[in-house]
């Protein structure tokens, strides 16, 4: 239902076929996000750090698809999107990464390849294991995190004003993002990152929330 309403409020649409939804987390409640994608009938590109969680997913039958390669994330995108297919890509990797991709499609070729953008990361907890810094691998971060919280915590900060820079180069062409009511917003303006609302108080952010404005 968020999908379908985002896809109806914010680009018009009543059929999703076609439209490209980017978003991450596989865990528990964003787990659904890939059947989702497939229900709302558009092309669901979901990244995900920890690979059992999408092994889970897969086998559940949620996720299509698996792939650790960028390259064939992008290839599977614009098939799929050309075609009209139903599709959910679960990316094993970061999501800035695949952000930061898809920006640099729009550079090199002028295309927009994504219609709608969410994250489902756990930034209510985003320094204990909730968020996962692009800066490295799953393993060698949760290392760190034992032995270098402080270092950790300056990493995710890192990360989320380039996750946050990203959307907002998708987001000026035209792609629409929302939050999820994870604290993504929240911990990114902690973070520095330009998420307020130009001409409002600080409390207001640039993107709106499913429950307010789209659900609701």
């Amino acid at each position: 239902l968020t999908v379908l309403n985002a896809g109806r409020r914010y680009l018009k649409a009543e059929d999703l076929s076609g439209k490209v939804f980017v978003t991450s987390g596989l865990g528990g409640m964003s787990g659904a996000q890939a059947k989702a994608a497939v229900i709302a009938g558009c092309v669901g590109i979901i990244a995900e750090v920890d690979e059992a969680a999408l092994l889970k997913r897969h086998k559940q039958g949620w996720l299509m698809e698996i792939s650790n390669n960028l390259d064939h994330c992008i290839a599977r995108l614009r098939e799929a999107r050309k075609n009209k297919i139903a599709l959910s890509l679960g990316y094993h990797g970061n999501v800035v990464d695949l952000w930061e991709r898809l920006v640099q499609e729009l550079d090199t070729t002028g295309e927009l390849l994504v219609d709608l953008g969410s994250d489902q990361t756990s930034c209510h907890n985003p320094f204990n294991g909730g968020y996962y810094p692009v800066q490295l691998g799953f393993e060698e971060a949760k290392q760190l995190l034992s032995s270098n919280p402080g270092k950790f915590r300056t990493l995710v900060q890192d990360s989320l004003k380039r996750h946050v820079a990203a959307i907002n180069k998708l987001a000026d062409k035209g792609m629409f993002f929302w939050d999820y009511g994870n604290a993504f917003l929240l911990e990114a303006q902690r973070a520095g990152a330009d998420v307020t609302k130009k001409g409002a108080n600080k409390t207001e952010f640039r993107y709106p929330s499913y429950v307010q404005h789209i659900m609701g």
